[in-house]
């Protein structure tokens, strides 16, 4: 028997949602406070495939309020927990190891400043989201992985099939083997966040990008630290940028004081980099060991670590969201503002918009169709202004680099309310146009001191990350031979370097020859392989359920 010859169990949903971050939650909860106020008995479902709600959430976060107000204006009584507000906003330009230079609000664009917002961790957001939609009657179910979309006979979404459990690496069953359900529903939210693997699908199957320019990426790292009491100052917000990314990526550092005498840290590296040897974790321990963000750390103690991609098109990136019997939300379709560093409120929204969309839907008996009404929503609403006004930010960083870029964001923002009458647009996708290794500068990164910097494999110890080894490599290869004959040859296989979590490795076998090796083990579904392969020849598909990192307070 094989796995494809299973009979699978069926569940049926009025509407079910695909991932527990705070799109898909928000989503759910809108639609279950919907329900109760028109007396209508729809069944509401949310999977997830994290370990439990929150297990695979990795944000900075400051968070804006202002979605969550509208879908709860009472949070506070409710116990959410938003317990720090900002407090002060610092940004700084590192010029060097060495240099500081203190912006003042005149160089800043006004997008960057955090009056209202709260330093907040969404893993434990997500956590309090969930726990307000199994009140209001939704179903949530942690540890099951949808890994393929159903399909009906006119082409509609249809709902998913869960992984199956207890398939060995051989891919035959094992004892124990549990074949995924399919979970059918009239209308299908997919909310997997940036690169989610069947949102990925859906694009390319319905062409939804077919008038978009390419969606860009970057890779976002954070840590959490311990500080001791006299270098916390619960409420300040310190962004930066320059050293250590200079010249060879653009990107940017932020440190937030927050609860619990914590700091929130990390370092944001735009994918759209060139150089092969450039090593976007080693950057990151350089940006720790800076003067102004060392002195925060000094005599703390580092308590978990993580990595995500994050999805930064932005306007001229958003796909079609929706299609037969399905709708795109949040960060799988990419509604983060870049210009505020900020996504969470607009994923909320989008989720909100889309539970109001297909409420009404099936209220009137409309089941399985393509939602124009969305669209028509979503482009009435502020995440469409904010998305519109701040349409050029990342395209003019791209082309025109950070300086210049910055100006231009500087003026568009602060002076026109970023209706400056231009179109900037980056239309080469980020995989492309790495430089020949022959071609590129060497980059040399000191070794860890393991007190304020440290390796990959004790930082992915951090992240409390684990597989079922026996399974299926879930880093899927279309053609085994690319790592070595071409991305070795041309490019110094830089996937030994983008992956944060050592899951890439070029070792020689037994007659001295290069081989590539997966560790599929350390993987913390940061999706940066998927997006940043030069060959696009990886393709990141869901493990086991359960699998991957379990983050406390990310």
């Amino acid at each position: 028997m094989t796995t494809h010859d299973v009979e699978r169990e069926s569940m049926e949903f009025d509407v079910l949602i695909v991932g527990a971050g705070p799109a898909g939650l928000s989503t759910a909860c809108r639609l279950a406070q919907l329900n109760q106020e028109h007396g209508k008995e729809l069944q509401i479902c949310v999977i997830e495939k994290g370990s439990e709600v929150g297990a695979h959430i990795l944000s900075g976060a400051v968070l804006e309020p202002r979605a969550l107000t509208e879908l709860f204006p009472d949070w506070q009584e409710r116990g959410a927990p938003l317990n720090t507000a900002v407090t002060k906003d610092d940004i700084f330009f590192f010029g060097g190891a060495e240099k500081a230079t203190k912006l003042p609000n005149f160089m800043v664009p006004k997008t960057f400043h955090n009056d209202g917002n709260y330093i907040v961790s969404m893993g434990n957001v997500c956590r309090w989201l969930a726990s307000q939609a199994e009140e209001l009657g939704v179903e949530v179910f942690p540890g099951f992985a949808a890994a393929s979309v159903i399909h009906g006979d006119n082409d509609e979404v249809c709902g998913v099939i869960t992984g199956d459990m207890g398939v060995g690496v051989n891919g035959e069953p094992k004892d124990g083997y549990m074949p995924g359900m399919e979970l059918r529903a009239k209308y299908t939210i997919f909310a997997e966040g940036c690169r989610g693997h069947l949102g990925k699908d859906l694009i390319n199957h319905y062409q939804l990008d077919k008038d978009s320019t390419a969606q860009h990426y970057a890779i976002g790292f954070k840590e959490v630290w311990d500080i001791p009491a006299e270098q916390h100052q619960p409420g300040l917000v310190v962004h930066s940028t320059g050293y250590p990314l200079n010249d060879e990526a653009s990107g940017g550092g932020y440190l937030y004081h927050a609860e619990d005498g914590q700091v929130f840290l990390g370092l944001i590296v735009d994918l759209n980099y060139t150089n092969p040897y450039l090593n976007p974790f080693a950057e990151f321990q350089k940006f720790k060991q800076h003067p102004q963000i060392r002195k925060v750390l000094e005599n703390g103690k580092r308590v978990s670590y993580g990595a995500r991609a994050i999805t930064k098109g932005g306007f001229y990136s958003l796909p079609k969201m929706t299609m037969p019997g399905a709708v795109l939300v949040g960060c799988e379709a990419g509604t983060l503002n870049f210009a505020k560093i900020k996504g969470n409120h607009t994923a909320m929204k989008s989720g909100m918009i889309a539970a109001e969309t297909v409420f009404n839907a099936l209220c009137a008996d409309k089941h399985a169709a393509d939602l124009s009404e969305y669209t028509e929503a979503f482009n009435a609403s502020w995440v469409y202004d904010e998305l519109y006004r701040s349409r050029n930010f990342g395209p003019v960083i791209h082309k025109w680099g950070t300086w210049l870029g910055g100006a231009y964001n500087t003026l568009d923002q602060n002076i026109f309310g970023g209706k400056l009458p231009f179109t900037i647009k980056d239309t080469r996708a980020d995989h492309e146009g790495m430089q020949l290794a022959s071609e590129a500068k060497q980059i040399e990164y000191p070794k860890p001191d393991n007190k304020i910097s440290f390796d990959r494999n004790s930082s992915v110890y951090l992240s409390n990350t684990n597989h079922e080894e026996d399974q299926p490599c879930h880093l899927q290869l279309m053609d085994s031979d690319i790592p070595i004959q071409v991305n070795l040859a041309k490019y110094a296989e830089p996937a030994q370097r983008y992956c944060p979590a050592g899951v890439y490795e070029v070792v020689n076998n037994e007659d001295d020859e290069p081989r590539f090796q997966i560790n599929a083990q350390n993987c913390i579904h940061c999706k940066t392989c998927d997006i940043k392969d030069p060959s696009q020849n990886i393709r990141w598909v869901t493990p086991e359920g359960t699998g991957g990192p379990n983050y406390p307070n990310m």
